[in-house]
């Protein structure tokens, strides 16, 4: 089956890549839901699932308590860098016509990997933003930040350039997925991410309904495995690194 998708890959010109925490997972990243996930089968120890602890109108209501967890996510992504699998994905962006990454990942790792083509559809965990005023700012340690923060300009409250839970996605970056998938994929794949939200799964829906392969990778099984065309049960790094060897594709 590797060989397969390496071929097909090797003959692609326009290729997605979806990718979810599964993806970060080699990098030392807990994924947070599924194999070993950070908050698999359980609530926070406030009594909250984490989806809802980490929605908007918990944020607006109780911030302390939302960035007591987001403060946890940060900690986690603390130092991770780039594995072999965002080195491939970014590796192919050379090889190719085009490569585009949508990831769930607010990490920010496939950018520095070299990624360029990336729509973190999630945001940046690490670029913070003022609610009253402009005042942004990146931080990558979250370590001396006073929980909650505060805008040093005008005293409003900090938060993360993130989409919480019951929060809109952002229209800039919807509006450039719908361009590049205008101009079509020749493969779509799935990465480490359980597709559960309907705009990651519409494309590889998509991509099956014109006929362009579709691959999962993913440890686990997904609701989408049965429905793609190639599935991997495999980690993401793993995975992608001999899809890579085939190819003889240098990183």
């Amino acid at each position: 089956m590797l060989d397969q998708i390496a071929k097909l890959l090797n003959d692609a010109s326009r290729v997605l890549f979806i990718t979810g925490a599964g993806m970060s997972a080699d990098s030392g990243l807990p994924t947070y839901r599924g194999i070993g996930g950070l908050y698999e089968g359980v609530t926070t120890e406030d009594g909250l699932p984490i989806e809802q602890a980490l929605s908007g109108p918990v944020f607006r209501a109780r911030p302390t308590l939302t960035w007591k967890y987001i403060a946890q996510l940060e900690a986690a992504h603390r130092n991770a860098q780039p594995n072999r699998g965002h080195r491939v994905i970014a590796a192919l962006e050379k090889k190719l016509d085009a490569v585009w990454v949508l990831t769930q990942n607010v990490d920010g790792l496939h950018h520095r990997a070299g990624s360029r083509n990336t729509i973190d559809i999630h945001g940046d965990i690490h670029q913070l933003s003022c609610t009253q005023c402009a005042y942004a700012q990146r931080v990558e340690d979250y370590s001396a930040l006073v929980i909650p923060p505060r805008c040093p300009q005008c005293n409003g409250l900090i938060r993360p350039d993130v989409i919480l839970f019951g929060e809109l996605l952002p229209e800039a970056k919807l509006e450039l997925l719908a361009r590049a998938s205008a101009r079509g994929f020749d493969m779509v794949f799935s990465i480490g991410t359980s597709s559960l939200f309907p705009y990651i799964e519409a494309p590889i829906l998509r991509a099956q309904a014109l006929g362009v392969p579709t691959v999962e990778i993913n440890p686990g099984k997904t609701h989408l495995s049965s429905k793609v065309d190639y599935k991997l049960s495999m980690g993401a790094a793993e995975a992608l690194d001999a899809i890579a060897e085939r190819l003889g594709l240098a990183t």
